[in-house]
């Protein structure tokens, strides 16, 4: 693909600003929809911008991710063993084998039947918390812990383990890690998985992972159970956990926001907010880069066969044409679709959970500690800026 005219990729967030996309990208999603930008390795790709442009992106099955380079990062020799099993990164109709195998796990009703055992992790995590003597890293001390007590139950991965997973998973998101800390990184989450796969062949287990050894033995070789329960398992903890910390964040600066879900009783304006805070934050700023598999045109260019496309769903959530007022957050507002989860194919399969999650955690925090405040000035909160997962490493309060 040419590089000339490339611009370079936007930052995740502008300095002093941790909430909003870059500015490039409002002038980008008005002027230049879809642009070439370059990468620091020197290579190019499209950046769709825009809300249209990047829902037609996601459901065309002209665009395909199995095999596409990992645009962010230089490519490591193992990189095709990191893609086994990774949901992201197959296309129909393996993409569809493999995720209708999980469908049960992740219905509605399953969803719902979780909901006491999160009431009971999130009531924990405050008890523990209470206990301790402030200031507290709230991302260490509770948005990390509720979703990985929550996907580890729903796994069958030891909740024991979870400082090992934790670990590899910041290495592996972080774009800024020497490759050969992300290989290792992955090297070690793959040898761990298959240990706990091979257990559960031997013996399987009451969760996700024991029930597709019992239901599928022969659907999904050992590599692939290995890489999907990695995959759920970075997803599962890393994004929700970036939410809760950066959705507290944001609500200790804006009070009336946080009265307000402080004293609601209301699941329509709990649920309300939390899509608000999606899509005005939306953790995860790109989707994961396409490769066109023939010339596709979108407005006034063509995408080349073998070009490849990133969409920005940050941008997307923050288009004029798709919000009103979108740089505002309003927690009041309407609710209206946003990609906050991806779109299509590849729709979160777990949004219905981390949503679960963040509805009863959030509330939850605010209502147990009614003068939570950041410990440091908001200046001060260490980003991770550099990381798939957008959010704050830390978050040091005090009540």
């Amino acid at each position: 693909m040419s590089e000339t005219g490339a611009i370079p990729l936007p930052n995740i967030r502008p300095e002093g600003r941790p909430f909003d996309p870059p500015d490039d990208f409002r002038r980008l999603c008005a002027q230049e929809p879809l642009r070439k930008v370059s990468l620091p390795d020197g290579s190019a790709l499209w950046l769709v911008s825009r809300d249209q442009d990047a829902r037609r992106v996601l459901v065309d099955r002209r665009f395909g991710t199995a095999g596409t380079p990992d645009l962010l990062r230089p490519a490591g020799p193992d990189l095709e063993a990191r893609r086994v099993g990774n949901l992201l990164r197959l296309d129909p109709p393996e993409h569809t084998r493999v995720r209708r195998l999980l469908v049960d796990a992740f219905t509605p009703s399953r969803i719902r039947g979780m909901r006491a055992d999160i009431e009971r992790t999130v009531s924990d995590a405050l008890d523990a918390l209470e206990r301790m003597r402030p200031p507290v890293d709230l991302v260490a001390h509770f948005a990390l812990p509720v979703p990985s007590l929550a996907i580890c139950a729903l796994l069958g991965v030891p909740y024991a383990d979870r400082e090992g997973f934790q670990r590899r998973t910041t290495t592996l998101l972080d774009f800024a890690r020497p490759t050969e800390e992300v290989a290792a990184a992955a090297a070690e989450a793959r040898a761990y998985m298959a240990d706990l796969v091979a257990r559960e062949r031997e013996q399987p287990g009451d969760g996700l992972l024991g029930t597709l050894v019992r239901d599928h033995a022969d659907a999904l070789s050992d590599a692939e159970l290995s890489g999907l329960a990695n995959h759920l398992l970075e997803a599962g903890h890393e994004t929700v956990g970036a939410m809760l910390g950066l959705g507290t964040f944001l609500l200790l600066r804006e009070p009336e926001a946080a009265d307000r879900l402080r004293d609601t009783e209301d699941p329509a304006v709990i649920a309300g907010a939390v899509e608000e805070l999606l899509r005005y934050l939306c953790v995860i700023p790109y989707g994961l880069p396409r490769t066109a598999l023939t010339d596709v045109a979108i407005g006034d260019h063509t995408i080349a066969a073998g070009d490849h496309v990133v969409v920005s769903l940050a941008s997307a959530n923050r288009d004029e044409a798709a919000h009103d007022r979108p740089d505002r957050f309003d927690p009041d507002r309407r609710p209206t679709p946003h990609l906050a989860f991806g779109h299509g194919t590849h729709h979160c399969l777990g949004a219905q959970l981390a949503r679960m999650q963040l509805g009863i955690a959030i509330p939850a925090l605010l209502r147990r500690f009614p003068t939570l405040s950041c410990a440091v000035p908001p200046e001060r909160v260490r980003l991770r800026a550099s990381s798939a997962v957008y959010g704050v490493a830390e978050l040091p309060v005090t009540w």
